[in-house]
């Protein structure tokens, strides 16, 4: 979002991760503000149904554990109270599958719509480390620096 293209009643616009998810979204979001820049991360379907399927969560804390890369350390246990972790429904491989080919699905007319106006950025990868880089050089070329009192 372009802070100058915003409207002052929104003067703190934010990425938002995975919004616009559906066409409808996309054209209400135009109703508000007027976006430059549209990231996609093109991630194979099998990488994220590994990922989204290997995580676990602490339902007192709401603590976040992925079994791949950031396992607790007693497999099933959470770190700081030792209570079991649980897989949510929406997290078990069937589930994820299902939603990620919905959201294909949704996704799809949306980035056709970016790409036709030329504000899509697309990258493709199957780790963050790998894929980081790009889209933070990309972004540091559209967001000027934020300077404090002093340098003003």
């Amino acid at each position: 979002l372009h802070p100058r293209r915003f409207p002052a009643s929104h003067s703190h616009p934010r990425a938002r991760p995975g919004f616009p998810r559906t066409l409808g979204q996309a054209k209400a979001l135009d109703g508000i503000c007027e976006l430059d820049l549209v990231i996609s991360l093109n991630i194979p379907f099998e990488t994220l149904k590994d990922r989204l399927s290997a995580r676990w969560v602490h339902p007192g804390s709401g603590r976040v554990y992925n079994m791949d890369f950031n396992p607790p350390h007693t497999r099933g246990v959470d770190d700081l109270t030792g209570e079991p972790l649980v897989q949510r429904e929406d997290d078990r491989p069937e589930a994820v599958a299902a939603r990620l080919r919905k959201y294909k699905d949704a996704a799809k007319p949306v980035i056709e719509l970016y790409k036709s106006r030329g504000i899509l950025h697309s990258f493709s990868g199957t780790e963050t480390n790998k894929i980081w880089p790009y889209v933070y050089t990309l972004l540091s070329s559209r967001i000027p620096p934020i300077l404090s009192e002093e340098e003003h």
